[in-house]
């Protein structure tokens, strides 16, 4: 048996998902793939094409491990697994790139366990275990695209109400992704920028419904900040759906621009490279938008493209949701 999860990238919505906001994501055409055997014994043994180690999980699992393997025994012991498996597991998501590819392999671990719950129930779980597995508080956005992806399709995510819409992505444009260098959220600040948006929170109320002149009530600059980008990126996350809807591209790359410079200046995730990266796009013939995608503190640059653009990079299509073949 065969289970499927692609990566994702983030066309717009960044640092939104952890406070109930709004995300613009797309899963891509690269995958992480479990070829497996379901068997009776409580035991996982699963052998990775791209790690020396195999992740070896008695079940119940514990929930702890070490190496990749903690990510195989969190999902264990969130979905209560009882039947082990044993099989390979292999990538064409570059591992740190931003690509989500511990989500991919969350996802489609749970599915070779034999998880049968809807695509919402998939994806809390599987960040359940992300959040066990690595301690960082990361949003449901990543696991609920790869769960609920439509072929051809970006989707906007509501992580309030986990409501998403597919929304079809023009033909006259591309998606390219340029890797620039390798992260990982454990150790960077990212639980820092989720503790101050919990501040932030705390005096406006809740940032996915707050009104940019509500900011004026914080007086720390540096919190102030955190909560103008989420605000202002719910808005341009909405303003994006519109632009896609009616094929204004140069619109739709505007506002990746703008929140680029958002996530840079007022988040601070971004880094020179990225920065140096992301301006170079910018000013390419044929490029409507550029931004960073993902957490941030390394990892990929996403931009909207022409089809006729010759840009460096991967040329992603919007791939189906997680699946067993």
């Amino acid at each position: 048996m065969r289970a499927v999860a692609p990566g994702r990238v983030n066309l717009i919505g960044d640092h939104t998902d952890y406070t109930g906001g709004l995300v613009f994501p797309m899963a891509i055409d690269r995958f992480t793939t479990i070829d497996f055997d379901r068997w009776h014994e409580p035991l996982i043994r699963l052998r990775s094409h791209d790690e020396p180690s195999e992740a070896i999980v008695q079940l119940p699992s514990s929930g702890e491990g070490r190496g990749w393997a903690r990510y195989i025994a969190a999902v264990a012991h969130e979905c209560a697994a009882v039947n082990g498996i044993t099989g390979e597991i292999s990538t064409t998501i570059p591992i740190g790139s931003g690509l989500s590819s511990s989500a991919a392999l969350e996802v489609a671990t749970l599915l070779a366990l034999g998880f049968t719950g809807s695509a919402s129930e998939l994806a809390q779980t599987a960040r359940r275990a992300e959040h066990r597995a690595t301690g960082v508080p990361t949003g449901i956005m990543d696991q609920l695209c790869i769960a609920s992806a439509r072929e051809g399709h970006a989707m906007l995510i509501d992580c309030e109400s986990l409501e998403l819409e597919h929304v079809a992505l023009p033909s006259d444009a591309q998606v390219i992704v340029q890797f620039i260098a390798k992260r990982t959220l454990e150790g960077s600040q990212y639980s820092q920028r989720v503790q101050q948006c919990a501040v932030a929170e705390s005096l406006v109320g809740a940032l996915r419904l707050a009104k940019p002149d509500s900011i004026a009530a914080i007086s720390d600059p540096t919190i102030r900040a955190r909560a103008r980008h989420v605000i202002t990126e719910n808005q341009r996350v909405r303003d994006f759906r519109r632009a896609l809807r009616h094929s204004d591209l140069r619109e739709a790359g505007r506002l990746m621009n703008q929140s680029h410079e958002s996530l840079a200046v007022d988040y601070e995730v971004s880094s020179s490279v990225i920065d140096e990266a992301v301006a170079k796009l910018q000013e390419t013939p044929g490029v409507f938008g550029a931004r960073m995608t993902g957490g941030g503190f390394g990892g990929c640059v996403v931009a909207l493209c022409e089809n006729s653009a010759n840009i460096e990079g991967w040329r992603v299509s919007a791939a189906r949701a997680a699946h067993l073949a």
